[in-house]
């Protein structure tokens, strides 16, 4: 029946895999609609979620968590996976990235030329937004005010930044 080219594995391996699906779909009903949205979900698969947060007896959760499991056989496990790892903060690339976000943050409060040298790597951000936002962060500092242009410094280099890497990604291609 088995081919040469099929691997043979255990029974106990694929209960295994089935568990971990089960448990990565179980993953998934702690997160919001909204984050829920965010991931390409049969839609299925998203109203069993749905409706798991709504059941209260003991024995329908179970049966609804075996579902869930069922169904995340059908969908391909890894983008699910690396989108909660990016979620919890264990993506250490999305860590170093927004750790360069925060670096060119300081480094745009701190000198005055550091603006001209984030214009040239990031050609396309908004200049005009970038010398207010920064104005106005040093000057909630020096007020020792709320930080309100302080993150929407940040956010605006993040996304100009995100903007960068899709660029290069979509260029890649």
């Amino acid at each position: 029946m088995e081919t040469q080219n099929d691997e043979w594995v255990s029974k106990t391996q694929k209960k295994k895999q089935m568990d971990e699906l089960q448990d990565l779909g179980v993953e998934l009903t702690h997160l919001s609609n909204e984050t829920l949205k965010k991931i390409s979900l049969p839609e299925d698969l998203y109203e069993a979620i749905r409706e798991y947060k709504k059941i209260t007896s003991n024995g329908a959760i179970k049966r609804q968590r075996q579902y869930i499991g069922r169904l995340m056989r059908d969908v391909d496990a890894a983008p699910i996976r690396d989108f909660l790892a990016k979620l919890k903060g264990d993506n250490q690339a999305h860590n170093a990235f927004l750790q360069r976000v925060e670096q060119a943050r300081s480094r745009l409060l701190e000198q005055d030329d550091a603006l001209t040298q984030f214009i040239a790597d990031y050609p396309y951000a908004d200049v005009s937004v970038l010398r207010t936002l920064i104005r106005n962060a040093r000057k909630e500092q020096q007020e020792n005010k709320p930080p309100k242009n302080f993150r929407a410094l940040y956010q605006e280099l993040k996304s100009t930044m995100e903007q960068s890497s899709h660029s290069v990604d979509d260029i890649a291609v």
